[in-house]
Parts: C-alpha cells; sequence; structure tokens
C-alpha cells in the first residue's frame, strides 16, 4: 500500500484547511486510515481515524468539533478538513493504514503503512 498526503500550507489562526490522502496498491474499501501529527521536537501524535466504510470514526480531544474525517471509497481517497485553526494545530500531518479497526487507533503501532507528510502551519 502506498499512501500519499497533500494539501498541507501556511494559514492564519481561525482559517481552514483540508488535507488529502491518496493510496494504491490494495482495495481501498479494506482499509482504516489515521491521521497523526508530529510537532517540531514532539513525538507523533493521534489526530483522528475513520473505518472501512466511514461509519466509525474517532478523534483526539483537542480537534474534536474542528476537524472532521471522511472518505470516498470510489476515489480511494481520506480528508482531514481542519477547521478553525490554532497555532498548535502546526505540525507535519502524516496518514497511516491498517487492515484492522480497533478501539487502539490512537497508538501508532496499529498502522501497518504510512505516507510521507504534509506541513501545516498556522500563524498566530
Amino acid at each position: 500500500v502506498q499512501l500519499q498526503a497533500s494539501g498541507g500550507g501556511l494559514v492564519q489562526t481561525g482559517d481552514s484547511l483540508r488535507l488529502s490522502c491518496a493510496a494504491s496498491g490494495r482495495a481501498f474499501s479494506d482499509l482504516v486510515v489515521g491521521w497523526f501529527r508530529q510537532a517540531l521536537g514532539k513525538e507523533r501524535e493521534f489526530v483522528a481515524a475513520i473505518g472501512w466504510s466511514g461509519g466509525m470514526t474517532s478523534y483526539t480531544d483537542s480537534v474534536k468539533g474542528r476537524f472532521t474525517i471522511s472518505r470516498d471509497n470510489a476515489k480511494k481517497m481520506v480528508y482531514l478538513q481542519m477547521n478553525s485553526l490554532k497555532p498548535e494545530d502546526t505540525a507535519v500531518y502524516y496518514c497511516g493504514a491498517t487492515l484492522n479497526y480497533s478501539n487502539r487507533l490512537y497508538r501508532l503501532e496499529e498502522y501497518d503503512y504510512w505516507g510521507q507528510g504534509t506541513q501545516v502551519t498556522v500563524s498566530s
């Protein structure tokens, strides 16, 4: 499985961005996809995850109500709509994929495939 994240950029506080994660190499509907982020000098942390059909989602508390994860299986894409961005959202954002949906999707170890990151910078 190959994953490609895109859509990052430099925005101001309160702005919105939509990140995209494109997948190839396997039936996309088999994959559970998560977004993680890594700020400079910090560990990679969970942001959101979505199940095979999009009916199951989970978010870290700090983004609930601001970020929305969604998927389009026909286009083999997962999106992360980020609204009301804050400077603390600044990080490199990565998408990861696994075949299994579980209650441990906040853990890096649950993911078998990773894409390269896309930088999101939110200025104050």
